[in-house]
């Protein structure tokens, strides 16, 4: 077999298998000429490495294949690049949101090598964005090579744009630090200048990284354990958690599903504001039977246990205060872990109390 035949087999294992002949054909004829006008030049017959020399100047039989194949030629064209690069930016932040949360409960109970604590966290947090991107990078693979493109990459207008800035770092930090730049940037003054597609890409990749590790397919390392004073305590979940954990599962493909199709149709204002009533009463009774249950986790190290639990009578300032006093040990680290959870629940609650009066005003205005 000479030059010409391995390098137009290599090309053919590239091609379609209804396409191959007649691009084969095309090339040899190409390549012979070359050969040819090449010959001529010279005045002899061209050795093995002139030959060579001139596939070369063709192409790697990988690219040219590419050349002849139908469809985008990368797996993220430039039109949807941008919107990929935004879509990750905000998941990593809020993996790194979830491992900063972890890392805390764990630097609560006072481990021994703080360092290996923090080092455990990054090495989680590199393995979970890697999986992030990936996901991304499939799902935009997806939308480019079946050319799907949801309305609001052509739909939108420029006085909706400063939700764009929720993925940029330093304007969170600004906006923490309540600057002027910030407010600029990204916090608009009325909710209705929120961008939809924005806002709600945001809520899926996170409600969709929930999910994931909601039904185990996605796993953060030291979520469910607390060193105190150089051992491990193991945290398990109580059995509320088994009793709502298809109506959590719903509710949050509910949200997804919302998101969803505010990303199709960001404008379809009243729509998404009635789905949005119906989910934010979901979740205030599911905030409500949490609650209600009065037993959320329990810590183990060896024989010993202690629950993490409470209700609302921990809601006041004289708790939140002596937040972190407690003695290191399992009691200790429970107590501190329940008055935390107290008021994340209520936190949770009045956002979603208030999202329902808000998205009741958007349906009174019409």
């Amino acid at each position: 077999m000479d030059l010409i035949d391995r390098y137009l087999n290599a090309v053919a294992a590239q091609l379609p298998q209804d396409e191959r002949a007649d691009i084969v054909a095309e090339l040899r004829d190409l390549i012979l000429s070359r050969f040819e006008a090449k010959e001529e030049d010279l005045g002899r017959a061209l050795t093995e490495d002139e030959q060579e020399a001139i596939l070369r100047e063709i192409g790697h039989p990988l690219v040219v294949a590419a050349r002849y194949r139908k469809g985008p030629d990368s797996l993220v064209g430039p039109e949807l690049f941008p919107y990929w690069l935004f879509g990750v930016k905000a998941g990593l932040m809020v993996l790194g949101a979830v491992y900063a949360i972890t890392l805390f409960i764990r630097l609560i109970g006072g481990p021994d090598d703080a360092g290996q604590a923090i080092a455990q966290a990054f090495h989680g947090f590199f393995g979970a964005g890697l999986t992030l991107i990936g996901a991304a990078t499939l799902a935009a693979a997806i939308f480019e090579h079946q050319g799907i493109r949801p309305s609001f990459l052509t739909n939108w207008r420029v006085k909706d744009l400063g939700a764009l800035g929720l993925s940029d770092p330093a304007t969170w930090g600004a906006s923490i630090a309540g600057t002027e730049t910030a407010k600029a940037t990204w916090m608009p003054r009325t909710r209705a200048k929120a961008w939809p597609g924005g806002e709600h890409l945001f809520s899926f990749l996170a409600v969709g990284m929930f999910v994931l590790w909601w039904i185990g397919v996605l796993q953060f390392p030291g979520l469910m354990s607390v060193q105190l004073r150089g051992q491990d305590a193991a945290v398990s979940g109580a059995p509320i958690w088994s009793i709502l954990f298809g109506p959590i599962l719903l509710y949050a493909f509910a949200q997804m599903a919302v998101d969803l199709a505010s990303l199709v149709r960001p404008y379809a204002l009243r729509a998404r504001a009635a789905a949005q009533i119906v989910l934010a009463g979901g979740g205030l009774w599911l905030t409500w039977a949490i609650v209600e249950a009065g037993h959320w986790f329990t810590l183990t190290r060896g024989e010993e246990t202690a629950r993490i639990g409470g209700d609302w009578s921990m809601l006041n300032l004289d708790t939140l205060a002596r937040l972190g006093d407690g003695a290191r040990d399992l009691e200790g680290v429970a107590g501190t872990l329940s008055v935390v959870m107290v008021w994340v629940l209520a936190v949770s609650a009045i956002s979603l109390a208030f999202k329902i009066v808000a998205n009741l005003w958007r349906l009174a205005r019409g």
